[in-house]
C-alpha cells in the first residue's frame, strides 16, 4: 500500500515537472517572437564609436592646414616696424590724407610675419589663411575701437558695413595678425559699400600683391610703403584694377 501511494506521488511530481517545463518554453518562444517584429531602435553609441564630432573634425581641419602652411615655412609671429606697447583706450587718432583715413604710426605702425617672400605669395599652396586669426582673435580685435575711441558699429556686415578691423599690412602681402598691425577702418556711411575707405584699401592691397608676385616691386617695399601711406597708391591701383585682376589670395 505504501509502495503505490509512492509510485502515484512520483508519477504526479513528474507530470507537474513537465508541465511547468513546457510552459516556461512556450514564455520564451512568444518573448523571441514579440522582440523579432519591433522596429529596430538604434541604441546610443559611446563617443568612441561615432567617429569624429564637429569639434574634432574643425581641430582636424586646422591641424592639416598648419601642416600645408608650415611647409611654407611660415609661423605665426608678428615683427613690427616700430616699438610697440599696447595703447591706452582713446590715446589713438587716425589722420587724413588725401581724404582718406590711415592709422596712428603710435598705435598701428604696421608689421610683418618674418619669413613670408614673394616667392612664398607665388606658391600654389599659400593662403591667407595660414596666417589669419593666428595671433589675435576676432574679439581680442575689438579692443583697437576703442583705443581709436569710435564706437562698435551695429549691424556692421554686408551693404550695411561701414567699419573693418583691417590688417594695415594685408595677409596677402605677409602682414602680421598681431595688434600692432590691427586698426578700425570706418566710414564714410553715406556712399555705396565699394566706396567706403576699406573697400577703397583693399585695391591697393591687390595691387600691391599682384605687383610683388609679378616681381615688379620688392615685398619689403610693398610692405612698408603700405604701412607708411596706403593712400599714395590709390590712383594707380584703380587705374590697375580697372584692367586687370586684382583679387586677393582667399
Amino acid at each position: 500500500m505504501k509502495r503505490t501511494a509512492l509510485s502515484l506521488i512520483l508519477i504526479l511530481f513528474v507530470v507537474f515537472g513537465i508541465g511547468f517545463l513546457s510552459l516556461i518554453w512556450k514564455d520564451m518562444r512568444n518573448s523571441d517572437v514579440h522582440q523579432s517584429t519591433q522596429p529596430h531602435v538604434e541604441q546610443p553609441r559611446r563617443r568612441d564609436e561615432r567617429g569624429t564630432s564637429g569639434t574634432d573634425q574643425t581641430s582636424k581641419n586646422r591641424s592639416e592646414r598648419s601642416e600645408a602652411c608650415s611647409s611654407l615655412g611660415v609661423r605665426c609671429a608678428s615683427q613690427y616696424f616700430a616699438a610697440w606697447t599696447w595703447p591706452a583706450d582713446g590715446s589713438c587718432q587716425a589722420r587724413l590724407r588725401g581724404g582718406y583715413p590711415e592709422p596712428d604710426p603710435r598705435c598701428t605702425p604696421g608689421g610683418v610675419v618674418p619669413g613670408i617672400t614673394a616667392e612664398t605669395l607665388r606658391d600654389p599652396s599659400w593662403r591667407t589663411r595660414c596666417i589669419r586669426n593666428c595671433q589675435s582673435s576676432e574679439v581680442q580685435k575689438r579692443a583697437t575701437y576703442a583705443w581709436y575711441a569710435l564706437p562698435h558699429p551695429d549691424n556692421n556686415s554686408g551693404k550695411n558695413q561701414t567699419c573693418e578691423l583691417d590688417h594695415l599690412v594685408p595677409l596677402e602681402l605677409g602682414g602680421a595678425d598681431g595688434m600692432g598691425n590691427i586698426w578700425p577702418e570706418c566710414g564714410p556711411a553715406d556712399v555705396t559699400l565699394r566706396e567706403r575707405y576699406f573697400k577703397q584699401k583693399d585695391l591697393v592691397e591687390n595691387y600691391l600683391a599682384a605687383k610683388v608676385r609679378s616681381g615688379e616691386m620688392p615685398i619689403g617695399e610693398a610692405q612698408r610703403g603700405i604701412a607708411s601711406d596706403w593712400v599714395q597708391y590709390l590712383t594707380v591701383a584703380r587705374a590697375h584694377c580697372g584692367q586687370a585682376r586684382c583679387d586677393a589670395t582667399d
